[in-house]
């Protein structure tokens, strides 16, 4: 038992008085003449019995009755918590993911969250409650009812760090407050461990809501895997987390026109696939029926008409190996002699390889550096014979370390930076114990050499990037290296040269973040916009000579096909998707976390605050005995003799 005013129960000194009243008789005695001696002796201590009885009565009950007084001001109380707060705080994580479309017992676990809330809590009791995108700080259930109910589903994730750090922030610094702080999910299993440190001064409430069936297939991805010059056949790959499916139908869409539909067996996973004509726009769709996840059962891409990647090579060395790289079906290959290149060309260019010239000349370090500049990317390939102060001219305009000399050695190339851009999608795994390519000649760098994509044994780069400009530190010619010879040349090569323009996917990922190029020359002060719908923003752009580069992060927010518009007139189509993990119906068993309680429901977690914070007020009881004792002290003096 506890009390709000502890310090009116030093008022319970006081009884001493009445007790000090009782034990001394303060009231003179009078004398009265009697004959009969025997029977005043008989009355005298009949009286003194009598008198004794009722004097200790009526002080024990006096001494009840001033003691449930002065207690009942007191005011106790019993609770579970080991002190009285004045105040109680509840911060609730509301997980609206898309896995929690995912079907209970009464509609998707969201909606079943949402109504035992909107049930169970008390309309008026002040809470924090944020989801994935929403906030809604202290508020009440009645001030956001509304918001609550039309909450719906999103592609945006919190990790388990991320929700937590936002959920201790939103309490106050008031350390006497109860705190609680309520997690609604289904738990996926995330990259980040779900932990809670111990804290005397938050209590965490897990509430874990299981779909009635695991189980779920989802369109996964879809690749081109065959071009000729009439069609091109997309791959679809599917993904089934449950039990195997003898009939599923897959359907193709352009616009909203079924094109084709197929059914296709699967059990863990499965492929099939859909032929649709090339060299024309197609804005497609692939659909399935499944009643778990909606978010998943449908893939937007399109392919608009072929734009080639313009490549000019301007060489002083054989070019062949070029030409077996950038092949004409997506790069349009120049080839020209240093002595015979027109500089008016370059800047209508995207790649601009120098292969193995023996001195730049100062007219083309000038209009390469305008080059880079606007955008463009530069690859150099030096020569056994390089002149090093026109190479470095070059690197200075463009802010590159420079060629300090020229060693003659033998040196493997090892090391490949698997997180570079260039290549963090060719390897399936890191590999290191491929056939190394060698080189019998190099040059070296004074400084630190940006980003290196490349390297010999001893760590010193053969292939670095800095700002699109990448610079091999050898000759590729025959008799100084086998590098031409090595699997490596194809991706490293090849991505140089997409990479110099960024043509638009078959799709992307909302959420993600996404550079575009749009091959298209505009006034400086243009803007570009992506529609969808009713739905127009415009996204980060960065306007060069020849291409407009797009980006997008945050938004757009709906998968769908954007149109990419000047004004009213659409350049081009860009089709987004949600990403694919919340797909992974796979969740975390939650007796392994520490440090909280768990629930499998929303009512038994508010009930289970309700009884941590609800205050049971004992006052009435005291003041109620206060006036039986009042009775039972007037029934004494009135009727015990």
């Amino acid at each position: 038992m506890q009390f709000k005013n502890p310090e009116i129960l030093y008022a319970l000194l006081l009884l001493i008085i009445p007790i000090i009243i009782h034990l001394f008789q303060l009231r003179r005695f009078k004398t009265v003449p009697f004959t009969n001696v025997q029977l005043l002796q008989h009355i005298t201590i009949q009286t003194r019995k009598s008198s004794q009885l009722k004097k200790w009565l009526t002080l024990f009950t006096r001494l009840l009755l001033l003691t449930c007084i002065i207690v009942a001001f007191a005011q106790p109380f019993l609770t579970k918590t080991t002190t009285f707060t004045a105040k109680s705080e509840t911060v609730i994580y509301l997980d609206n993911s898309f896995s929690m479309q995912a079907k209970g017992p009464n509609g998707t676990l969201l909606n079943t969250a949402v109504q035992d809330l909107l049930e169970h809590l008390n309309e008026d009791e002040p809470i924090t409650l944020f989801t994935n995108d929403r906030s809604f700080l202290n508020t009440s259930l009645k001030a956001i009812r509304n918001d609550i109910i039309q909450l719906t589903f999103t592609s945006n994730t919190l990790d388990y760090e991320a929700m937590l750090l936002k959920g201790l922030k939103s309490f106050s610094t008031d350390k006497s407050s109860n705190k609680n702080f309520v997690v609604i999910s289904d738990f996926q299993k995330k990259d980040d461990a779900l932990t809670f440190q111990k804290d005397s001064l938050v209590n965490y409430s897990l509430v874990q809501l299981k779909p009635e069936r695991v189980a779920n297939v989802s369109i996964d991805s879809l690749y081109v895997s065959k071009t000729t010059p009439e069609t091109i056949e997309v791959t679809v790959q599917l993904r089934n987390q449950g039990d195997p499916i003898e009939t599923l139908p897959v359907s193709l869409f352009q616009d909203d026109q079924l094109m084709a539909k197929t059914a296709v067996t699967v059990e863990a996973s499965a492929e099939t696939v859909f032929t649709i004509p090339n060299n024309q726009a197609f804005k497609g769709k692939i659909t399935i029926d499944d009643v778990q996840l909606n978010y998943d059962n449908t893939l937007y891409f399109n392919l608009d008409t072929h734009q080639s990647i313009k490549v000019l090579a301007i060489n002083n060395a054989d070019a062949a190996f070029l030409e077996k790289l950038y092949t004409a079906n997506e790069f349009d290959l120049t080839l020209v002699d240093v002595n015979q290149l027109n500089y008016n060309t370059i800047i209508d260019q995207n790649l601009i390889i120098l292969n193995q010239l023996k001195s730049i000349p100062i007219g083309l370090i000038t209009t390469l550096q305008a080059f880079s500049e606007d955008g463009g990317s530069i690859l150099t390939i030096p020569s056994i014979e390089s002149n090093l102060t026109s190479y470095n001219q070059l690197f200075d305009n463009i802010i590159l370390p420079h060629y300090t000399s020229q060693i003659s050695a033998e040196k493997r190339i090892t090391k490949i930076n698997f997180s570079h851009p260039l290549l963090n999608s060719v390897f399936d795994k890191k590999v290191d114990n491929f056939q190394y390519p060698k080189v019998n000649a190099f040059y070296t760098f004074g400084s630190n050499a940006g980003n290196v994509i490349l390297s010999y044994e001893d760590n010193t780069p053969f292939l670095i990037e800095a700002n699109k400009f990448y610079v091999f530190t050898a000759a590729l010619d025959e008799t100084n290296s086998n590098f031409k010879n090595s699997p490596l040349i194809v991706p490293v090569l090849y991505n140089i040269g997409r990479q110099s323009l960024k043509l638009p996917r078959l799709y992307y990922t909302v959420g993600s973040t996404n550079t575009i190029d749009i091959n298209i020359t505009l006034p400086s002060d243009a803007i570009l916009k992506l529609e969808h719908g009713e739905t127009s923003l415009i996204p980060q752009q960065k306007t060069y000579s020849h291409k407009v580069q797009l980006t997008t992060d945050e938004y757009p927010k709906a998968a769908g096909i954007h149109e990419v518009k000047n004004k009213e007139d659409v350049l081009q189509h860009l089709s987004y998707n949600y990403d694919r993990t919340e797909s992974n119906l796979s969740y975390l068993t939650l007796s392994d976390v520490k440090n909280s309680s768990k629930n499998t429901s929303v009512a038994a977690a508010i009930t289970d605050i309700k009884s941590m914070t609800n205050v049971d007020e004992l006052w009435k009881w005291f003041v109620i005995f206060a006036i039986a004792f009042l009775i039972i002290e007037m029934l004494i003096l009135k009727f015990l003799k």
